[in-house]
């Protein structure tokens, strides 16, 4: 079973907003984990989860700013 998030082309701007959202819920995901675990394995784990996902973000909207023109995005989740 598969869900379509997003598919379409967006201007530079919405897909900045539309991807920086997604990933702040992934974060916010990752520091609810936290929140409620104690396994300092675990924990090291998903902080570095975050900053990698936060270096990511930061990366795309880089490039995305250098864009003049429109974005294609195409978001799917696969449930096996």
């Amino acid at each position: 079973m598969n869900i379509q998030l997003i598919q379409g082309e967006f201007n530079s701007n919405d897909a900045i907003l539309l991807i920086s959202q997604m990933v702040q819920i992934k974060i916010k995901y990752h520091e609810n984990k936290i929140n409620i675990l104690s396994n300092e394995e675990d924990i090291k784990s998903r902080e570095a989860k975050i900053k990698r996902l936060q270096k990511e973000l930061f990366d795309l909207r880089e490039h995305i700013s250098s864009k003049n023109n429109n974005v294609k995005l195409e978001s799917l989740i696969k449930i096996g």
